[in-house]
């Protein structure tokens, strides 16, 4: 019966995909009315096998080849948790899109690669060998692709679309190379027979795993808008916001969701964690400070993508698992939402806009603030059984979270303090830390055979690495008050102007596409759009 939930699950792919290919045909309102039943059917069918892997188990169809090569379906608590994410956020883009392409002269093709691009996330979520895995990732590529030059005649979507092919093109030959390693030093690709071998220790300190765990740590790195090839992802503001919205909440997470799935390989080589953890790390803090100087409300959120994604992988190369998992749930279900509501978070942000009676707070109170946030995440991890020697990375970072509240802390003891807004505001914190420890734990549990429970801590350099991560954030927080607090001085405006511009990573990242993709096999595209 197991072996029937991964087959199950891969119906919604498949019809997805039959859809796509042989049933575009009838008008525009035919085919987009037939592509939303599609994706409802799609989404019933992905909870329903999840359902069924929750109460029986993990399902694995056999291998269709030899020597490990081929072809096989697997279904355990990760993939049975995003194949649902992917294919409830796919039912409502298909369904927005509807509405928002209705009379599109491109309506139809438009649809045809949707539903393309969502049977390829879908068979990446479930496959069972890095073969098909491989495949998919291609696949999840291309159709995107299409989707990205829908309005092929605007040259900021030509170029944007030419920047995601280079680092898409990068990424697909590391994920190559790092599982023909893999099979020289495993003698197979099945996933869960590389992950039991792993658990085993089998590879560990094998220079070719090491290798191969780079690899693998770099095409999870240029699939999720790392620095310092990020810039696509930010001018890809030319294609209709169905396609943003699958981008940033499904899509953009697959460089998270590989990590997690060759979490036990990745185990076996460190370094290569400790590479993800500095480049995600710096990412976010990038992405954060830059997202504060833009007006675009969808570039804003662009920039907003890449800091999550850079924290998501952060969390992966520090071991925490289980919280890059829920992270990505999170995440994905508010930028969907974001994207899909973009028109109104204007108005609902002038509707919402109150002042505040002491303005940006003082450094000291911040400082202060910051302070009892740390605390508040040392004390609530203790309470749940963590410490700073066994778990360090999930106190650092839920420090990290909490310190979205500084600002509500700090203006809580404002000039004017007042003992119900202190008391409100301790609670509210104590509440968060309550809720995401909490919640952290019951993913670890709910994911338990799937992913890693940690990273192993031994010695001093996870708590470094956790101790930087802190401080790192706790200074963001502390720059972020000081230029709005000082905005008329020369230092902060030309900090303004230098982040406003994402300190100019994107232009060079430009020049570097140019010389592999010449402006020439562009000249007959109109100057503008």
């Amino acid at each position: 019966m197991n072996q029937l939930l991964p087959c199950l699950a891969a119906l919604a792919p498949l019809t997805l995909a039959v859809v796509a290919l042989a049933g575009t045909g009838g008008s525009a309102r035919t085919v987009a009315r037939n592509a939303i039943a599609t994706a409802a059917l799609a989404f019933a069918l992905a909870t329903l096998a999840s359902l069924g892997a929750a109460v029986m188990g993990a399902g694995r169809t056999p291998l269709l080849g030899g020597y490990g090569l081929g072809l096989s379906l697997q279904l355990d608590t990760l993939g049975a948790i995003l194949i649902m994410l992917v294919s409830f956020i796919g039912f409502v883009v298909v369904r927005y899109s509807r509405n928002y392409l209705d009379g599109d002269p491109g309506q139809v093709r438009f649809t045809r690669w949707l539903l393309l691009t969502l049977a390829a996330v879908l068979t990446l979520l479930i496959s069972g060998n890095l073969v098909l895995l491989l495949a998919a990732w291609i696949g999840t590529s291309l159709a995107l692709g299409k989707l990205l030059l829908f309005y092929d005649t605007r040259p900021a979507a030509v170029r944007a679309s030419r920047k995601k092919f280079v680092a898409s093109r990068l990424g697909d030959a590391f994920l190559a190379v790092a599982a023909l390693l893999l099979y020289l030093r495993f003698g197979t690709l099945e996933l869960a027979s590389l992950a039991a071998q792993a658990r085993g220790g089998e590879g560990a300190g094998s220079a070719i795993v090491a290798i191969a765990a780079l690899l693998i740590v770099a095409t999870a790195m240029l699939k999720s808008a790392q620095l310092p090839l990020h810039g696509w992802l930010i001018e890809v503001m030319e294609t209709p916001t169905p396609v943003s919205a699958l981008l940033h909440a499904g899509i953009i997470n697959a460089g998270g969701f590989l990590v997690l799935r060759l979490s036990d390989v990745l185990l076996l080589a460190t370094p290569a964690l400790d590479v993800l953890a500095v480049v995600g790390g710096a990412t976010a803090l990038f992405g954060s400070l830059v997202m504060l100087t833009q007006t675009s409300v969808k570039v804003q959120l662009a920039y907003s993508t890449v800091a999550q994604m850079g924290f998501m992988l952060l969390q992966c190369g520090l071991g925490a698992f289980s919280a890059a998992l829920l992270h990505i749930v999170a995440h994905s279900l508010y930028k969907a939402h974001a994207f899909l509501s973009s028109g109104s978070i204007i108005d609902l942000a002038r509707a919402s806009w109150t002042p505040s009676p002491g303005g940006q707070p003082h450094a000291a109170r911040l400082i202060l603030a910051l302070v009892a946030v740390i605390g508040l995440a040392l004390l609530t991890g203790l309470a749940f059984g963590m410490t700073l020697r066994s778990n360090p990375a999930q106190i650092a970072l839920g420090s990290v979270l909490l310190m979205g509240l500084v600002h509500l802390m700090a203006n809580a003891i404002d000039e004017r303090p007042n003992a119900f807004v202190i008391a409100r505001a301790a609670v509210t914190a104590a509440g968060v830390a309550i809720v995401y420890f909490a919640l952290q734990a019951g993913t670890a549990w709910l994911v338990g055979g799937s992913i890693p429970a940690s990273r192993p801590v031994g010695g001093v350099v996870p708590m470094l690495i956790a101790a930087a991560v802190v401080v790192s954030f706790a200074a963001v927080t502390v720059f972020q008050n000081q230029m709005m607090r000082r905005s008329d001085a020369p230092f902060w405006i030309a900090a303004y102007v230098h982040l406003r511009n994402g300190l100019y990573l994107n232009t060079l990242a430009n020049r570097l596409v140019l010389t592999v993709w010449p402006r020439s096999a562009s000249s007959h595209l109109p100057s503008k759009p």
